[in-house]
């Protein structure tokens, strides 16, 4: 088996939430693996980020330079590509950055590249057993992955169980030297933060979130009155913000707000990995929808097929009357 890598995202000091799903993710590939851990970036921050995933991962790769202190997938790839062996299994994020950085990396290494994993069945001799989503969740894919000559694969945030054990003493070994040039043809110019709405959801414990199943905005209010009996806040995927029913500071996804509740409902949303992307710390998840296909039953802990205009006002007075 091929030395399996992780790819670790952060922002501020603090790696992101992906960091313990992925390790779990790389011992499903195998469970003997010693799994390195990968983080870029510069300064204090990056150090703070390799200490914390020392705990997780056998070994953590430090790359430290000025250049790297915003993510940039054009330098990253070359990086990636001077430390990496050969036959390396690279596993990341499937989110924004990952799609910016997972397809071109795997041409440069002449290895497979698999998008939006959800799970792993096994290895068969040097192929390795992937499931993965199509046509917007609606369609699971069976296939085969030829590891032989390694692999960059990226992974569906909150498919696998985050691993929070902390067991790990990895040691964090510096290869900046190693990482060649930092040159790139584009250049991070500034991050223009989104103007705050009525309600910030970033601090919501609980959220009830609705997407196309609503209908129409008049519904709208169906939601508003779960979300008072819940003494929870209404957020929304993107297609409702697109219809101006709700303002964009209640979107979640990776194009909205970035949310960390205690419980989230789904309510009418389908469960695009972009609107994954946006939910960290692995709530305790509800998804209600009449699509039984609908990939968001991947992920919830509790799954309800049913018409939310029909149900979200039932449980609504469920609640009030308790």
């Amino acid at each position: 088996m091929a030395q399996i890598y992780v790819y670790i995202a952060h922002k501020g000091g603090v790696a992101d939430d992906t960091a313990i799903e992925l390790v779990t993710a790389a011992k499903k590939i195998d469970a003997d693996a010693s799994v390195s851990a990968i983080v870029t970036g510069s300064g204090a921050d990056l150090d703070a980020v390799c200490k914390d995933v020392a705990s997780t991962y056998n070994e953590v790769i430090k790359i430290d330079n000025d250049a790297l202190a915003y993510p940039n997938a054009e330098i990253i790839r070359g990086v990636l590509v001077n430390i990496l062996p050969k036959d390396a299994v690279l596993l990341m994020a499937h989110d924004t950055f990952g799609m910016d950085l997972g397809p071109g990396l795997s041409i440069k290494l002449k290895s497979a590249f698999v998008a939006d994993v959800i799970d792993f069945e096994g290895v068969d001799g040097s192929n390795l057993k992937i499931v993965r989503q199509e046509y917007s969740g609606q369609v699971s894919t069976h296939l085969l992955c030829d590891i032989g000559s390694g692999a960059v694969i990226n992974i569906r945030p909150g498919a696998f169980v985050p691993d929070e054990s902390k067991s790990a003493s990895g040691e964090i070994v510096d290869k900046s030297s190693e990482a060649g040039d930092f040159a790139a043809s584009r250049t991070f110019l500034e991050t223009v933060v989104a103007e705050a709405g009525d309600v910030d959801i970033t601090k919501s414990e609980v959220l009830v979130s609705i997407g196309r199943g609503i209908e129409d905005e008049d519904n709208i209010e169906i939601a508003n009155d779960l979300a008072e009996a819940l003494g929870a806040d209404v957020s929304c995927s993107r297609p409702i913000v697109d219809s101006k029913w709700l303002e964009k500071s209640r979107q979640v996804g990776t194009s909205g707000q970035t949310v960390k509740p205690k419980v989230y409902l789904a309510c009418g949303i389908s469960g695009s990995f972009q609107h994954l992307g946006g939910i960290k710390g692995s709530p305790f998840m509800v998804a209600i929808n009449k699509n039984i296909k609908a990939p968001i039953f991947q992920v919830a802990d509790v799954g309800i097929v049913e018409d939310i205009l029909e149900f979200m006002p039932e449980l609504t007075e469920k609640i009030n009357d308790m």
